[in-house]
């Protein structure tokens, strides 16, 4: 799919149509909420400091042609990007002004920045009281933690994930994405619609600070794992692609030296993936009745599976468990991934237009949404692209004033 022309489609399809968002966030886990946001047709004015703007734009591979990251482009779609000194009087003054003017405030900063900015909640709630905080940080806004900064990776390993990824055997690893703050990310979004329902639908016409926190945010995630351990004592540890008690589950090695992961742990699909791995005597055997059978012979069942995978290749296995309706898929990378049917039939992969690179493949929108499905109108842009349009339609700023505000580095 293209974005040429989406922009009408969008408009006519925006569920979050008529939220003002104003995001005082930097590189991932405060923008990728209001990235999010901006999608689903929330009017997102992103701040960045003039001059040297979100650090983002100078992370991973950075376009020669535009001095911009190709991450930039995808974080800030259909964002208004404005330009705003939060150190200077001025600044603080104007960032007051769009406070007043919007539904929702996002920041990512050091617990105490805003306070020390002058934008702490009692003040943003005096000038507006219908306005919602939501505060992404490593720890949160109490506790004895709260001023310690903190990464993903910090998150991450707080909240459990890093102690049970990787192999029994090595040090515990990281995924190759900052998992973490896309974690944290989806809480954001999920909090301040809560927070807009208490407001707009249940009524109370009050806004109020939603409180997200890295580590909290990958806790959530983490299953049953406290009242394991609180009740019988158990620690998960590493297994690499097994997942204990959940049998069979595993990445199993193929002829054509690739991986798939196959899934075989309820009752039914484990008697299909027998009889399609030529086995079918097991798949009524007593040994191997339930899930729980089953995982006192994990072991000797991924032998079982890892020899018949081993013997064919991904195409071979994936025909052949598909016409069982056994759960397969092919590991794939993202050169896989761009050329999947699925992906494209699903409009995962949009193709659009970045100024000064030309046509660029991103990807879609998660979730589909039938009847106001978003869209996305335009990616990236330059520092303070919109300041025109913000200043002067939203705070009714003349262009010589935004002229002298850009003279004193203010915008």
């Amino acid at each position: 799919m293209t974005t040429e022309g989406v922009g009408e489609f969008a408009k006519r399809n925006r569920p979050l149509e008529g939220l003002r968002v104003l995001e005082f966030g930097v590189l991932i886990a405060g923008p990728f909420a209001t990235r999010m946001m901006a999608e689903f047709g929330a009017e997102v004015i992103k701040v960045e400091r003039p001059g040297t703007g979100d650090p983002l734009r100078n992370w991973r591979y950075v376009d020669e042609r535009t001095g911009d990251s190709l991450w930039w482009a995808l974080q800030s779609r259909n964002k208004k990007l404005i330009t705003l000194d939060l150190g200077h009087p001025e600044g603080i003054e104007l960032a007051k002004r769009l406070a007043a003017e919007s539904d929702i405030i996002v920041e990512n900063f050091k617990p105490g920045t805003m306070e020390k900015l002058g934008l702490s909640w009692d003040v943003l709630h005096e000038i507006n009281p219908r306005l919602i905080l939501v505060r992404v940080s490593g720890y949160g806004q109490t506790g004895p933690y709260k001023d310690k900064p903190g990464f993903a990776n910090i998150g991450e390993a707080m909240g459990g994930i890093r102690y049970v990824t990787g192999e029994p055997d090595r040090p515990p690893v990281r995924s190759g994405i900052s998992l973490g703050d896309s974690m944290a990310s989806l809480y954001a979004v999920i909090g301040a619609l809560m927070a807009v329902h208490a407001r707009d639908v249940r009524g109370s016409g009050e806004g109020q600070v939603v409180d997200v926190a890295l580590y909290e945010a990958v806790f959530g995630f983490m299953e049953s794992m406290v009242p394991e351990f609180d009740v019988a004592g158990i620690v998960r540890e590493r297994t690499g692609a097994v997942l204990p008690g959940i049998t069979p589950s595993n990445t199993y090695r193929t002829k054509d030296e690739s991986y798939v992961a196959i899934g075989g742990n309820s009752d039914a699909i484990f008697k299909r993936l027998m009889e399609a791995v030529g086995r079918p005597e097991l798949g009524s055997d007593e040994r191997f009745a339930t899930n729980a059978d089953r995982s006192k012979w994990a072991d000797d069942l991924d032998e079982l599976i890892g020899e018949w995978a081993g013997r064919r290749t991904v195409e071979e296995i994936q025909s052949i468990l598909d016409g069982a309706s056994v759960p397969v898929g092919t590991i794939y990378s993202v050169a896989d991934i761009v050329d999947d049917e699925h992906y494209e039939a699903r409009e995962m992969l949009l193709e659009g237009k970045i100024e000064g690179v030309g046509s660029v493949r991103m990807p879609g929108l998660a979730p589909k949404l039938s009847a106001t499905p978003g869209g996305v109108e335009w990616y990236g842009g330059t520092l303070g692209s919109h300041n025109e349009e913000v200043y002067g339609e939203i705070l009714g700023l003349s262009g010589e004033e935004i002229g002298s505000l850009s003279d004193d580095g203010i915008v």
